[in-house]
C-alpha cells in the first residue's frame, strides 16, 4: 500500500470517528445524544489515534494537510510529495464524512436543527468573530504542530507516538477548542463541508462558505508559524 492510500485510509478513519462521535452527541435519538464536549473530545483524541496508526504503517500518518506542510516548512518532509499528501487527506476526509451520513442516516432524518447537521460535518465558532476565530485556529495548530515537532526530539516506546499524539488532541480541544471547534485541520473541515453540500441530507441548510476559509487559512499559518520558531529554538 502506498503512502498516497495509507493518508486517504487514515483521513478517512479519523473523520468517520472523529464527526462521528459528534454525530452520537449531536442527533436525535442517538444513544449518545447530549453527552457533551468531553465525549466529543475523548472521541475526537482517539479518532487522530487510530487514523495515525493506520496511516502510519506505509507513509507518514500525517492525516492533515497543516502537519504535511509544517513538517514540510521545518525541513522535515519533502515539498514534493506535499501536493499528492494533501490530495489523499481531502479525498480520505470525504469519504469518511459520507460514511458518518450512511451510518447516521436515520438520526439526520430525525434532526430538524440544520446547523446540528451541519456541526456533524464542520467547525463553527461558538461567537462569529472573525479576527478572533482566525486567531484561535492558529494558535491551535500552533500548539499541534510544534507539539509534534518537539515529539520528534523524544525517544517514546515503540508504537506508543500516536497514543501520545492523540492525547494532544485531547488537550488542544479540551483547553483551546470552545471557540471554533478546532478543526486544526483543513482536510478535516473542507472535506467534510464539500460532503454535506453534495449529500442529500434532509432538512440541511447552509453549508457556510462564508466561515469555511478560517478553518483552512488559520491551521496553515499556526503550522508554518510552529515550524519557523521550532526552526529558531530548535536549530
Amino acid at each position: 500500500m502506498s503512502a498516497f492510500v495509507s493518508e486517504i485510509i487514515g483521513t478517512m478513519l479519523l473523520i468517520l470517528l472523529g464527526n462521528g462521535v459528534v454525530a452520537g452527541v449531536v442527533l436525535r435519538h442517538s444513544k449518545a445524544e447530549n453527552s457533551g464536549w468531553i465525549v466529543i473530545t475523548m472521541g475526537w483524541g482517539l479518532a487522530v489515534m487510530v487514523g495515525v496508526y493506520a496511516a502510519g504503517i506505509y507513509g507518514g500518518a500525517h492525516i492533515n494537510p497543516a502537519v504535511t506542510i509544517g513538517l514540510a516548512t521545518a525541513g522535515e518532509f519533502p515539498w514534493a510529495d506535499v501536493p499528492l499528501y494533501i490530495l489523499a487527506q481531502f479525498i480520505g476526509a470525504f469519504i469518511g464524512a459520507c460514511l458518518v451520513y450512511v451510518h447516521y442516516k436515520p438520526h439526520y432524518d430525525a434532526t430538524e436543527d440544520p446547523g446540528l447537521k451541519l456541526a456533524t460535518f464542520s467547525t463553527a465558532p461558538g461567537i462569529r468573530n472573525t479576527p478572533s476565530n482566525l486567531i484561535g485556529e492558529i494558535i491551535g495548530t500552533f500548539v499541534l504542530v510544534f507539539a509534534l515537532l518537539s515529539f520528534g526530539a523524544n525517544t517514546f516506546a515503540d508504537g506508543l507516538n500516536p497514543l501520545i499524539v492523540g492525547f494532544l488532541i485531547v488537550s488542544i480541544g479540551l483547553s483551546l477548542g470552545g471557540t471554533t471547534g478546532y478543526a486544526i485541520n483543513p482536510a478535516r473541515d473542507l472535506g467534510p463541508r464539500i460532503a454535506h453540500a453534495v449529500l442529500p441530507i434532509k432538512g440541511k441548510g447552509s453549508s457556510d462558505w462564508g466561515y469555511s476559509w478560517i478553518p483552512v487559512v488559520g491551521p496553515i499559518i499556526g503550522a508554518i508559524i510552529a515550524a519557523l520558531v521550532y526552526g529558531i529554538l530548535v536549530p
